[in-house]
């Protein structure tokens, strides 16, 4: 590293504003791991749905991945390589290397997780759908004028396995009041006391629902005390390590940053120094090229820097 070859003898303290950044991420992968449990169970009648009409999107994608991911393994145990595996399942070869390098399905489905444009108006789309409503132009128009900013199609492709309006309305109504994977991300790693009494109830039921997201967020309130007492000693950092890999696997690629640069981790949850300074500057280098449109040549850019 630059920072270690020009100033060997200085102390590297990592900032901790990455360290938590990083940690939120991680942890809105790992809700949306379990975005199963972000409802209440609904006990349905058995001929209330027919799987050939309604597939809840998300339950598709889960269940396509496990499949894949248990044939690739199996092909791999006999012997095949990626590339014959590939061919057999219809798969990208990247896909299938995805697949067999993943510690397990989990930490593949968490990996997997994307945000979507809609994310902000499923909850509507969901109360609409529960009432009937499964036109897509007329719930276009109807989240347009909720600040959607997304194509058509994205919003036809999402709606187009709930074609039986009865089945979507029996799914669709109880489901209309889950909360979305950000905004619980942001429970968990928020400030507790700032939570309302709606939101701190709901929260605790999902905690009783999912024994994961339970654990979750005792450990972010872990690392939270680190940062803020100061209190993450070695010993410390390392006890909260191991345990977030037994509860989380699915963590395990945060803690494993956190070994990489452990004396840095350490000396930023220990020491009352922090690189906002430097960050700050940068941020502000960053504007004054952007203001150029990323033209500014380096002597340009340097005499913008020395003025501002």
């Amino acid at each position: 590293m630059a920072p270690r070859d020009g100033a060997p003898n200085a102390v590297q303290v990592a900032d901790r504003w990455h360290l938590w950044d990083n940690l939120c991420q991680h942890v809105e992968r790992l809700v949306a791991a379990h975005h199963a449990c972000l409802s209440e169970p609904v006990a349905l009648a058995p001929d209330t749905l027919d799987p050939g009409v309604l597939r809840w999107p998300d339950t598709v994608r889960v269940e396509n991945t496990r499949q894949r991911y248990e044939q690739a393994h199996e092909l791999r145990e006999r012997g095949l390589s990626m590339r014959t595996i590939a061919r057999k399942l219809d798969l990208n070869f990247k896909t299938v290397r995805r697949y067999l390098r993943a510690g397990d399905v989990e930490t593949l489905l968490a990996g997997g997780v994307r945000s979507s444009v809609l994310d902000s108006f499923k909850a509507y789309l969901h109360e609409r759908l529960a009432t009937g409503q499964c036109n897509a132009t007329v719930l276009f128009d109807e989240i347009v004028e909720r600040g959607y900013v997304g194509g058509y199609s994205t919003l036809r492709r999402y709606l187009r396995p709930f074609r039986n309006v009865d089945a979507a309305a029996a799914v669709l109504s109880p489901l209309a009041g889950r909360p979305a994977v950000r905004r619980v991300a942001g429970w968990i790693t928020g400030l507790p006391g700032r939570l309302d009494s709606a939101d701190d109830e709901q929260l605790h039921a999902i905690r009783a629902r999912c024994p994961e997201l339970d654990a979750a967020v005792r450990h972010v309130a872990g690392l939270a005390r680190m940062i803020k007492d100061l209190s993450g000693d070695r010993d410390t950092v390392a006890g909260w390590m191991g345990a977030v890999e037994a509860d989380l696997p699915v963590l395990r690629s945060f803690t494993a940053g956190l070994r990489r640069d452990l004396n840095a981790v350490v000396a930023g949850l220990t020491l009352r120094y922090n690189s906002g300074a430097v960050e700050g500057f940068v941020n502000r280098i960053k504007q004054l090229k952007a203001a150029t449109y990323g033209r500014a040549k380096p002597d340009l850019l340097r005499k913008l820097i020395l003025l501002a």
